[in-house]
């Protein structure tokens, strides 16, 4: 455990210090909500999150005006983990889960150093494991080992379910992190009201034989969460193709879904370095930041 938290702390590091070259020492504003306690209102701006509209006094006729928000010092995190069986797959040294805990924890710990209470919710199609926000360098090693040493109750997959359970467990507007392959089905309500209720970011995980399964005829797949194996022949009617097509459908839909709920979202592929596109999200929540 000690080795791991090394090598997640160097991480965290190397995130800093390519943070505060580039973004001048707002590295911290990934963990800034768009902001929790209301301070006054303003006159609209484009680029303002419509959310923050205040209709009351915008529909007088005087013009369109947003809430503004000062810091909550009690900023809470939670990182949302999907642990489902969908998420082993890759090569044998670096599967989605692999990356998804890594990022989960490298997170964690940016988190507890900047002063923010941290949460984890791990989730397959039932809760797996909670730990409730707190604060400090012993809150990010019970995260870390939270993450790192669970084993679990089930394999199957359940998004609905999962973000149906946050609304109802998180009441105070916080930072909500869901790390997920997003492969499910029947999760956008929930997930949209999550939006509307808390700072959401989505980071998908994706791997490269996702996308492009080669032709090999007919071959067993078999299904981790159904514990089932199905033939399939590769080969035929451009099985491949078809494949492919899905995946980037599937993605590019969600991508969507989040820019239109005002939904911090990044793809990360389990052959990248999680440090560079950690850094997208960051200048991406900066600028949110700057406009609100």
């Amino acid at each position: 455990m000690n080795q791991l938290i090394k090598k997640l702390r160097k991480y965290e590091i190397m995130l800093r210090k390519v943070a505060n070259n580039h973004l001048q020492g707002d590295y911290q504003s990934i963990f800034k909500g768009a902001g929790l306690e209301f301070d006054d209102l303003r006159p609209y701006q484009y680029g303002d999150d419509i959310r923050t509209i205040e209709w009351k006094v915008s529909a007088k006729g005087h013009g369109t005006f947003v809430k503004t928000f000062k810091e909550d010092k009690d900023q809470s995190v939670y990182f949302l983990l999907d642990i489902s069986a969908s998420q082993d797959i890759g090569n044998k040294e670096r599967k989605k889960i692999d990356v998804g805990k890594e990022i989960a924890g490298v997170l964690a710990l940016a988190a507890t150093y900047e002063g923010s209470q941290v949460g984890l919710i791990s989730y397959s199609n039932e809760k797996e494991k909670i730990i409730l926000p707190g604060k400090g360098i012993r809150q990010a090693v019970k995260i870390i080992k939270g993450i790192f040493n669970h084993t679990n109750k089930s394999l199957k997959t359940d998004l609905k379910g999962m973000f149906t359970f946050c609304l109802n467990l998180i009441k105070k507007r916080s930072i909500v992190i869901v790390i997920s392959d997003f492969i499910d089905e029947e999760y956008e309500k929930p997930f949209k009201a999550l939006a509307d209720k808390h700072d959401l970011v989505a980071i998908q995980i994706t791997d490269p034989i996702e996308s492009a399964l080669p032709s090999l005829g007919i071959v067993p797949i078999y299904d981790k969460e159904e514990g089932k194996i199905t033939w399939v022949n590769t080969a035929f009617g451009g099985f491949s193709r078809k494949i492919s097509s899905t995946f980037n459908l599937e993605r590019n839909n969600l991508a969507n879904l989040c820019k239109k709920n005002q939904i911090n979202y990044l793809q990360i592929d389990t052959r990248q370095d999680i440090v560079l596109p950690l850094m997208e999200l960051f200048k991406t929540r900066n600028k949110t930041m700057k406009r609100g």
